[in-house]
């Protein structure tokens, strides 16, 4: 059996161009990661790829969650969470199906907590200029941005504050009261990290060259912009009124 101490969550919602060769990619890096796909209802099939999978090659280190219909990423990384917090990980990852993250740097991210003793790590667009390949120049911009505003009304010090590619700590999910995060989209992205540095969690930004999908896609909308807009004057509030969890053991 291939006992690992990483699970890698993949949301997906009509991946059936990317999940066979995302999930070969992972599985191919001398690191052992096992994987747990959050599928939403996809009626392009996705699913039926992952459980041929999973009834193959792939039976002791693949496994998947379906749920029914979009139910929103921030819900879907939140039923990741859940299920890895039941089962024995160290460390809990989230990535995009699309190979928008490179799955080599899945081992830096790793290497940034198990190693370094951060408590978790983010793949950064930004933190060593704009390594962004492929996108428009208005959604880079806006993306960009984003994170400056952030920054601008939190004081929250991380460049890449939207950023999707992550690796956490046991502890940072068991001490986050995951059933409290309010936000989905980009929202959650922001929301979370906020968190775990108010909480007072060490962060760490890894940089990474983010590239646009090549096949399927994209998911993003307006709304998940303005919820990340609107969110984060909420998140300020918060972070002046609210009383953050102590820290848990591993």
């Amino acid at each position: 059996m291939n006992s690992s101490d990483s699970i890698v969550i993949i949301p997906t919602y009509n991946e059936k161009e990317n999940i066979e060769k995302i999930i070969r990619a992972v599985f191919g890096l001398e690191k052992c990661f096992h994987i747990l796909v959050i599928d939403d209802g996809s009626p392009d099939g996705t699913a039926q790829i992952v459980k041929g999978l999973m009834d193959g090659e792939f039976a002791d280190r693949l496994f998947i969650v379906e749920r029914s219909g979009k139910l929103g990423l921030g819900t879907a990384y939140i039923t990741g969470f859940k299920w890895a917090l039941e089962r024995d990980y160290g460390y809990i990852f989230e990535m995009d199906a699309d190979f928008s993250h490179d799955p080599n740097d899945l081992p830096r991210l790793y290497s940034a907590c198990a190693d370094e003793g951060y408590d978790v790590a983010i793949g950064s667009r930004y933190i060593s200029g704009v390594n962004v390949v492929n996108w428009p120049i208005g959604r880079v911009l806006m993306s960009y941005f984003a994170s400056k505003y952030v920054r601008m009304v939190t004081g929250f010090k991380v460049h890449d504050t939207t950023a999707g590619f992550k690796c956490y700590k046991r502890r940072v999910l068991k001490t986050i009261e995951l059933d409290k995060i309010r936000f989905k989209g980009y929202g959650f992205q922001i929301e979370m990290k906020y968190t775990a540095y108010k909480i007072g969690f060490k962060i760490k930004e890894v940089p990474v060259i983010f590239v646009n999908r090549r096949e399927g896609v994209s998911k993003m909308s307006g709304g998940i912009f303005s919820e990340a807009f609107f969110g984060v004057m909420r998140l300020r509030w918060d972070g002046w009124t609210r009383k953050y969890p102590a820290i848990k053991d591993e």
